[in-house]
């Protein structure tokens, strides 16, 4: 028997999907001092306790995407998602399953990846996490930003109030 997909995402969905967003944009724009600590610790010098509070909160930050990732997984695989509305050219439908599922995927390999780099010591980790999958995010951000504009004022499609009312 197939479940018919929601109409709208449930509230759990939408508090995780702002909480994340917030979390993620905070350490995309705030990053500048996990290369300022690794370049001390490179130099054989001690970072400074402001860098490293700094440091710290960009670290656990990350984590709790991971574990808030984990979450909204579990949550979308139990819930579902809606469906994309008619208006949606079969090839933007299939982009946009691309663009939600490698969100999901770097809701957890930013996080692991910066693990690796900042408690291991990882540097392959660092370049990953700091380069690529940083600049993916970035764009996949704008992209979704894009496309929801598209929906809201090109197809007029309520797309936007999936994700932000009651």
């Amino acid at each position: 028997m197939t479940t018919a997909a929601p109409a709208s995402y449930s509230i759990p969905q939408k508090a995780l999907h702002w909480l994340m967003a917030l979390l993620i944009l905070f350490n995309l724009i705030f990053s500048d001092v996990m290369k300022e600590v690794a370049e001390a610790y490179e130099r054989g010098e001690v970072p400074s306790p402001e860098d490293l509070t700094f440091a710290n909160i960009h670290a656990y930050a990350g984590i709790m995407v991971l574990c808030l990732g984990l979450l909204r997984l579990g949550l979308r695989l139990v819930k579902g998602a809606p469906a994309a509305p008619p208006e949606e050219p079969p090839v933007l439908r299939l982009a946009a399953k691309l663009a939600h599922g490698t969100f999901y995927a770097l809701f957890f390999l930013l996080p692991l990846s910066g693990i690796g780099a900042y408690y291991f010591a990882n540097e392959t980790a660092g370049f990953v996490h700091g380069g690529p999958l940083k600049a993916l995010m970035w764009l996949l951000i704008a992209v979704h930003i894009l496309a929801l504009l598209v929906h809201q004022f090109y197809w007029k499609t309520p797309v936007a109030s999936r994700m932000s009312r009651g």
